[in-house]
């Protein structure tokens, strides 16, 4: 212990007003507790499911390509012969495999909850995916259902807004659900437009 210049046994670094960071390394366990980004407010929110006959309306897409996939890939085979043709319809089987076992996942990952001012909409398995759309941002909300869907008694809520990106869509609803939250979004969204 040297005294500096000034008298002082132990003079404090100065810190930098800039870069007031802490130092690099883990976290005091004293320190608050980490969020997750993709789940806010994770003890309030009520995230409602959608349907799981969703898992129908992907398989039959997935089939759909798959077997469009594996003709193409034999009409080719025929016409020419070689051994990409059935390389090509073993890799569409092979992924039709994979979407089919995956498809169970993927429709469980989506669930939407409604908060007072915004919906919030996530999605996805291995990318996760966290929507929140504010009620005043919306300019309409669109109710749609494929053939499949209709027959399942399914449709999907999309929500627009003034940016295209940041639209946010609510599968596999069933039709009165699909319903109440249509009413539900155009009702909160026209007060909440007109406060603007």
């Amino acid at each position: 212990m040297h005294p500096d210049r000034t008298g002082d046994p132990d003079p404090v670094p100065p810190t930098d007003p800039i870069d007031p960071l802490p130092p690099p390394g883990p976290l005091p366990a004293t320190g608050p507790v980490a969020v997750d980004p993709l789940d806010p407010d994770p003890h309030l929110l009520v995230w409602r499911p959608v349907d799981p006959r969703l898992v129908w309306v992907l398989l039959t897409g997935t089939f759909v390509v798959g077997l469009v996939a594996v003709v193409a890939a034999a009409g080719v085979w025929l016409a020419s012969g070689g051994l990409l043709p059935p390389a090509l319809a073993t890799a569409a089987v092979a992924l039709v495999a994979t979407r089919t076992v995956l498809a169970r996942r993927a429709v469980r990952s989506w669930g939407y909850a409604e908060r007072p001012d915004d919906l919030l909409v996530r999605h996805g398995l291995l990318v996760r995916r966290l929507s929140i759309v504010p009620y005043a941002r919306m300019q309409f909300v669109d109710v749609t259902a494929g053939p499949l869907e209709r027959m399942l008694g399914l449709a999907t809520v999309t929500m627009h807004t003034a940016a295209a990106a940041s639209d946010a869509r609510v599968p596999g609803l069933v039709g009165a659900e699909a319903a109440r939250l249509r009413d539900r979004l155009t009702a909160l969204g026209t007060p909440a437009a007109e406060g603007l």
